[in-house]
């Protein structure tokens, strides 16, 4: 059979797991004992990392890795182990301590003067910084909205047909110059970056890898519905004001039409879709499954717990 040419290169490997994982869609070795995923960093480089592999084989694959090794019955099951170990560590750091409608409305607090990432780069930030934010925030913005997309067959009625129609938004409502994967790239040509697909996934860091990997996780696993409809909300309330931000940060620093566009952009979207998500999605779930309510809560409080170790490492390295 002819190799599969499509897709990003493999990346380098960053420990035993990810290089068996890589090692195996090379057709060069075994793959890594799943017992080993019970003692990695859950939120380190080797773990996310392997994921985050094991998981692009749902979306776009690997250059030269066979496309039946997506649904190899092996390399499943060493996915299901560093799974297991991912989500029990968030269920454990990123706890629910409130009901759900508390914790949405804590998304909605902005404070008057904020410390975090999109803050900095509204006040202080220079190119490099937008650079390096960008390259980061490339291995999800150039798939935005493709997690999201699997639970669509999970959801019915009011959940499904709001969650369909902020997903056409975000493919661009037609348009393919208008689909926001379409518009990062122009942002990173703006920042003289490489817009390829998976171009930075070997400078991905673990947090961001982590963070991509909680929406493949919520999205590829029917049972948890919930937490991904969860992520999404706080994906979607919380985007506006910070688009506002570094919209301000592309203006000021000279980034261009392009990356000064996509934050615009997303400043009115996201607005409306915030009132979507809750009302429709969030709302219409609730109605036909109120059980889930603690999936959903769950969701935002794992989307948040991960944004904020992203962004200290982020802000620890622009301070110093």
């Amino acid at each position: 059979m002819s190799r599969h040419r499509t897709g990003p290169a493999l990346p380098r490997a960053r420990g035993a797991l990810s290089a068996g994982v890589i090692g195996y869609l090379q057709d060069s070795g075994p793959l890594p004992d799943p017992e080993g995923a019970r003692a990695a960093e859950p939120y380190g480089d080797d773990l996310q990392l392997s994921l985050y592999v094991c998981y692009e084989l749902h979306y776009r694959g690997f250059s030269g890795v066979r496309p039946e090794l997506e649904w190899d019955p092996p390399l499943l099951a060493v996915r299901a182990a560093l799974e297991d170990r991912f989500l029990t560590a968030l269920r454990l750091d990123a706890p629910v301590d409130a009901g759900l409608e508390d914790v949405l409305d804590r998304l909605l607090v902005e404070p008057v003067r904020g410390s975090g990432v999109s803050w900095f780069l509204q006040d202080r930030g220079e190119l490099r910084h937008l650079r390096e934010y960008a390259v980061q925030r490339s291995l999800y913005h150039l798939k935005e909205a493709d997690p999201h997309a699997w639970v669509l067959p999970r959801l019915s009625g009011r959940a499904k047909a709001g969650m369909a129609a902020i997903e056409y938004d975000e493919f661009g409502a037609g348009r393919a110059d208008r689909v926001h994967a379409r518009l990062f790239a122009d942002l990173m040509t703006d920042l003289g970056l490489d817009s390829a697909y998976g171009r930075y996934l070997d400078e991905g860091c673990a947090p961001m890898l982590a963070l991509v990997n909680l929406m493949s996780l919520f999205g590829l696993h029917r049972r948890l519905r919930g937490a991904l409809v969860g992520h999404f909300g706080a994906v979607e309330i919380t985007s506006s004001p910070a688009s506002r931000r570094l919209a301000d940060a592309m203006k000021r620093t000279g980034a261009g039409p392009a990356a000064e566009f996509f934050y615009t952009e997303h400043v009115e979207a996201d607005a409306v879709h915030e009132q979507v998500v809750r009302r429709d999605v969030i709302g219409g779930l609730l109605d036909d499954e109120p059980e889930l309510a603690a999936d959903i809560a769950f969701g935002v409080t794992a989307t948040s717990f991960l944004e904020d170790r992203l962004g200290d490492r982020l802000l620890t390295g622009w301070q110093a």
